[in-house]
Order: structure tokens, then C-alpha cells, then sequence
């Protein structure tokens, strides 16, 4: 074979098979979404933070060693206290600089994603200025990891997209 052809032949098999392996080398993204908002007939705030399955499972095992089998016919009795213990550690509501401790309502489960429900009752609502939330929900495990929250309060609305490095959102009321 002539040697133009066969650089030919190796260029274009080099240029059909390289997409391929570039489109095959998985890509995961690491994320979790926090709504706050503000319910007048509770007198509290209502928090939802929605996480990935697989990802909270990998963390309860690296860090507790606690094989939690989420959302399975196996799940363990444990579990939710396993993920109060560790949202209590990294998930951090501040109103008027104070911090608050938030009541762990429980989880559910939807399609691959679990969503905690939390909340903070008698928060004196007319005398708030500043709400601050510090999430570093699965910071410790992934560098990657995004937190977005969400604040729906007093008809303001305002989002934040939360990093290793920038942890902490405020709502100024």
C-alpha cells in the first residue's frame, strides 16, 4: 500500500473513532437544589433540598461507613438519622446572623432523586432582615459539587449557586 494512503486510511480512522471515545468518557455532575420559602399559616420556614440518591448513599458510606440502601425494600431503620447527623453538620440557616436549628420533617423519594423536608418554626418573621444559609452538602465528598438555593420570601425571590469555595448565600429582607 502506498505511504500517502495509509496516512490517509490512519487519519480518517483517527478523526471517525476519536468522537467516539471523547462522547464515551462520562461526564457527572454533582448538584443538589434547595428551595426556601416562608409559610404565614405555620409561622415557619420550609425547606426542601432535593439530592441525588446515588450520591448521598456514596457519602453516608465514605463518611459514616453506613450502607443506608436508599430507597430500597432494604433501606435501613437508621437512615434518616444518618442524614439529620450530617445535614445538621453541613447545612446551616442563619437569621439575623443567628443561627437556627431546623427540624428534620423526613424524606421521600422521586425517580432517582431524594428530597429532605425541613423546617424552623417561631422565627419572628416581622423583625427579619437577613436570612443566610450555609450549604456544603456533599462538598466534603465532591469537589465539584454545586448546591443551588432558592429564596422565596416576603415576595422576594433570589437564587444562588453555592461552591466549595463560596459556601454561603444571604437574602437581605
Amino acid at each position: 500500500m502506498k505511504k500517502g494512503l495509509k496516512n490517509f486510511l490512519k487519519k480518517g480512522i483517527l478523526l471517525l473513532v476519536l468522537p467516539l471515545i471523547a462522547f464515551n468518557v462520562a461526564h457527572k455532575f454533582y448538584i443538589s437544589v434547595t428551595n426556601i420559602g416562608y409559610s404565614e399559616t405555620d409561622d415557619a420556614l420550609q425547606i426542601t433540598t432535593r439530592i441525588f440518591i446515588d450520591d448521598f448513599k456514596d457519602l453516608l458510606q465514605e463518611r459514616y461507613g453506613f450502607d443506608a440502601k436508599l430507597n430500597s425494600d432494604n433501606e435501613s431503620k437508621l437512615t434518616d438519622e444518618y442524614i439529620e447527623k450530617y445535614l445538621r453538620t453541613k447545612f446551616v440557616v442563619s437569621i439575623n446572623g443567628e443561627a437556627k436549628a431546623f427540624d428534620f420533617l423526613g424524606k421521600e423519594y422521586e425517580d432517582d432523586i431524594m428530597i429532605c423536608y425541613l423546617e424552623i418554626t417561631n422565627i419572628d418573621f416581622p423583625n427579619i432582615k437577613t436570612i443566610e444559609l450555609t450549604n456544603e452538602v456533599l462538598m466534603d465528598l465532591f469537589d465539584e459539587q454545586k448546591n443551588l438555593v432558592h429564596f422565596k420570601i416576603k415576595g422576594k425571590k433570589t437564587s444562588f449557586v453555592l461552591i466549595k469555595a463560596n459556601n454561603k448565600g444571604m437574602l437581605n429582607l
